[in-house]
């Protein structure tokens, strides 16, 4: 009996000590596990901040290379390679999206900045009118019947009329539309890019008057024409847009809607982009928005000889002579939402002007000046050689420059 009874207290013990144990083992797992929590924690916070930091250092140097970069003001240029290429007189050279593209009135090629000619037309014209947009381009002989049309990388079609052609435009996608003369009646059809027929409409002068400008939205769906007529021996100008896509297939002539200026003559129209389009009087620029109506957006008064205009999808130019001041010429700068951003005074006679992603360029054969949107002047100074085209890139320093004799890729500093 003793021996059962001294069995049962050593297994009490025993069953006490491993409870113990057990209690023990549990608190130290529990305190380890805290302890892990704990350090993880401590890990992620101390990586978070360590990201954090990293992440902050990055857009302080981003921004103060920005920032340098946007206020860094050039002093000369550096010809970084050179390419011979031959320039013919009695030819014009402009840029086709990054392409150059050389016409007269024997013919038409096109070569990639690196000289290599990508496509070759030949022809013969009397006084040779050209439009481009985007990477597409159209040339035509005033009061001629045939079209041909092309893009920076390949000639893609003839386009043949039974009228004079009076004026042409064309959309990105090579689409054009032609006005034609008839007589009484001037007709603008619209072709695709390999001469086929996708719509037309008829105009009068005792109706809507006649077409001075005309311009195409991206996609070739809209047109906008811009008419003179008189209504009571007053002059005046009537804006109207046709749409040829669903929208418009059921209108009359797919006219979709217009709007008259009294006093007013509209020699100048464009599309900045598919829903933006604006177009230009002797007193006012008017801004248009929606890519299928387009609506009156804004309208903003000038004074003084308009002397020119020029565009791109982000901004409008207006160039007049410099009354105030002693430079030149002044340009006033538009953007998207017909709001003025800068009016800038320069001396340079331009033969062109260049816009890109937040600044512009003016030229001529023998100099240059490359200005911000803040007005800031990045480079003034004169070319090396005579240049005949310039060639922006993404870098506001870095340009082709198309001369008498070769292609020079530059940079500035």
């Amino acid at each position: 009996m003793s021996d059962i009874r001294s069995y049962m207290k050593y297994k009490e013990q025993r069953t006490k000590e491993e409870f113990i144990r057990q209690e023990e083992k549990a608190k130290s797992n529990t305190a380890y596990k805290k302890d892990y929590r704990t350090r993880i924690r401590e890990h992620r916070r101390r990586y978070f901040s360590a990201a954090l930091s990293a992440i902050i250092l990055i857009v302080l140097v981003c921004t103060v290379f920005y920032i340098r970069t946007k206020n860094k003001i050039y002093t000369d240029y550096e010809i970084r390679s050179s390419v011979a290429r031959e320039m013919i007189n009695g030819t014009t050279v402009v840029n086709l999206d990054g392409a150059i593209l050389t016409y007269s009135k024997d013919g038409i090629n096109c070569s990639d900045l690196k000289g290599t000619v990508l496509w070759n037309q030949t022809y013969e014209m009397q006084n040779p009118i050209i439009a481009i947009k985007g990477k597409a381009a159209a040339i035509a002989d005033y009061n001629g019947r045939t079209i041909y049309v092309m893009d920076n990388q390949s000639f893609l079609g003839e386009i043949n009329t039974n009228l004079p052609i009076r004026n042409i435009a064309v959309a990105a996608n090579g689409v054009v539309a032609a006005v034609l003369d008839d007589a009484a009646v001037t007709w603008i059809s619209l072709y695709g890019q390999t001469g086929e027929e996708l719509g037309r409409f008829r105009t009068r002068m005792k109706n809507s008057g006649y077409p001075l400008a005309v311009a195409m939205s991206e996609n070739g769906q809209l047109v906008l024409v811009s008419y003179l007529y008189v209504d009571s021996g007053t002059i005046k100008s009537r804006v109207a847009f046709y749409n040829f896509g669903q929208v418009g297939k059921n209108k009359s002539d797919n006219f979709v809607g217009g709007y008259d200026y009294a006093d007013s003559v509209v020699p100048f129209a464009g599309f900045m982009n598919s829903s933006t389009a604006f177009a230009v009087a002797d007193n006012r620029i008017m801004f248009y928005s929606g890519s299928e109506i387009p609506e009156s957006l804004v309208e903003n008064f000038f004074e003084g000889v308009l002397q020119g205009v020029y565009y791109n999808s982000n901004y409008v130019g207006l160039v007049f002579p410099n009354i105030d001041g002693e430079s030149k010429y002044r340009i006033d700068v538009y953007n998207t939402n017909g709001n003025k951003v800068l009016s800038k005074a320069f001396d340079i006679d331009y033969k062109d002007i260049v816009f890109c992603s937040d600044y512009f360029i003016v030229y001529n054969e023998q100099e240059c000046m490359v200005c911000n949107m803040n007005g800031v002047e990045k480079y003034n100074g004169a070319f090396k050689d005579t240049v005949y085209t310039l060639v922006p890139s993404q870098n506001v320093s870095h340009y082709v420059l198309v001369t008498q004799d070769s292609l020079q890729t530059i940079e500035l500093r």
